[in-house]
């Protein structure tokens, strides 16, 4: 959520700003609001006032023994109560107002983000690892036979429809090795805190993260009113929810691996193939919660941290930053990891770091103590993720493809494997 001093006092280059994501003006409708909300809560207040002065009087017309004194004054402090209440009430309802429209409007982008329209405009800021050249046509995931007993469509759409699958066997090992690998190596070489979150949220958290109201349509909301979480970073940045904590804690740096939870709004007829875009998948999240000078230099640290597990495993990625007609909702700058997936012949989206400044922080009122004494201030909050687990799955897959419809593992994953290192034709491990 946007700060409204901050549009006050510069409306022009709150405009600009969001000129840059292809967004209308809006300072002037939202300072007019904002105007309107102050101008009735000092109302109410100067009615407030004449209500308590009316009210001391009334006691001093009793004690003087003026009966019709009394009665009107008495009349006169009810009208000024009722006045008084329904003004507070036209204040709470314009204050409402303003938080709606402040909270729908997207984050703005840092002077560093680059300009442009769509995906088109993205600029790539690394490229790591040569794809292989294969002496055979290579396949996509889902087409490799020693993947086929292991990845099973058919039976996930009879028990859940479209976008799930059911993964078994030496299939499934591996992308538990891969979570695991992802954990321990956020953990003990990163620093990052292992953290274990539930997937059911209140609707607050939702808000808190800007899930809500704007996008309710791409998550799952049970009939109870939790709600199914997108990624890990709505619950492991709302551990700060209305917190304040000390400076000398930050940064708080943490990492989990959960299920995650997409409807897919929107995306008919996009990757249907495979297990590229699902309802139901697993993710190893990233967040950090920052001082605010020095969240930019974080942003980079969490895209080496995702960079680092595809280097480990020897996969060929490039990271993009993300134009200013491609960031999401609360992102001020984002890094896309996209690897390469030979089966496809491109690069494809396995992780998406973004910086959100005090974004989030202000809709969870999420502060820190400055050191040396002052007011609290709010912190920057960051998400990650570290990576997708399926998405590394497909890339293991296919990088590691052989003509024979076996795999080679990555050397790494080799120990949560057994020491085994091929996923043979047949579909098991050796």
């Amino acid at each position: 959520m946007h700060d409204i001093r901050a549009i006050r006092e510069n409306p022009a280059d709150f405009d600009a700003a969001l000129a840059r994501r292809g967004a209308a003006p809006l300072s002037s409708e939202i300072l007019a609001l904002d105007a309107e909300r102050r101008a009735k809560i000092q109302a109410a207040e100067e009615a407030q006032s004449d209500q308590k002065k009316a009210a001391k009087d009334v006691g001093a017309a009793k004690a003087s023994g003026d009966e019709a004194e009394f009665e009107r004054l008495r009349a006169l402090v009810g009208e000024k109560k009722a006045e008084v209440a329904a003004m507070q009430a036209e204040a709470k309802e314009l204050d409402q107002k303003l938080t709606d429209m402040l909270m729908g409007i997207p984050n703005l982008p840092f002077a560093d983000t680059p300009d442009g329209e769509d995906e088109n405009d993205n600029v790539e800021i690394k490229r790591w690892g040569t794809p292989a050249v294969f002496s055979f046509a290579p396949k996509e995931h889902f087409d490799l036979d020693g993947v086929k007993p292991g990845m099973d469509f058919e039976t996930a759409a009879k028990l859940s429809g479209s976008r799930f699958v059911v993964l078994s066997g030496a299939v499934a090992r591996i992308h538990r090795a891969l979570a695991q690998f992802m954990i321990n190596t956020h953990v003990d070489e990163n620093g990052l805190q292992e953290t274990w979150t539930p997937v059911l949220v209140k609707p607050d958290m939702m808000y808190g993260t800007g899930q809500l109201p704007k996008f309710g349509e791409d998550s799952y909301q049970t009939t109870n009113g939790w709600w199914l979480v997108p990624t890990a970073e709505v619950t492991l940045t709302n551990i700060i929810n209305g917190e304040t904590v000390e400076e000398a804690t930050l940064p708080h740096r943490y990492v989990a691996h959960t299920q995650c939870f997409r409807s897919e709004a929107g995306s008919a007829g996009r990757d249907t193939s495979g297990m590229l875009r699902q309802h139901q998948f697993e993710k190893v999240e990233m967040v950090s919660v920052t001082h605010p000078d020095k969240s930019r230099e974080e942003l980079d640290r969490m895209t080496a941290c995702a960079e680092g597990i595809l280097e480990r495993l020897g996969l060929p990625y490039r990271t993009v930053a993300l134009c200013t007609g491609d960031i999401g909702f609360g992102a001020q700058r984002t890094h896309d990891i996209e690897v390469w997936l030979p089966g496809q012949d491109t690069y494809r989206e396995i992780s998406s770091v973004s910086v959100c400044g005090d974004f989030q922080a202000r809709r969870m009122y999420a502060r820190f103590k400055p050191a040396g004494g002052g007011k609290p201030e709010f912190v920057h909050t960051l998400n990650g993720s570290g990576l997708a687990v399926g998405r590394c799955l497909i890339a293991v897959l296919e990088n590691g493809q052989r003509e024979d419809g076996s795999v080679a593992l990555p050397e790494v994953l080799h120990p949560y494997l057994g020491g085994k290192s091929v996923l043979t034709a047949d579909g098991t491990l050796a």
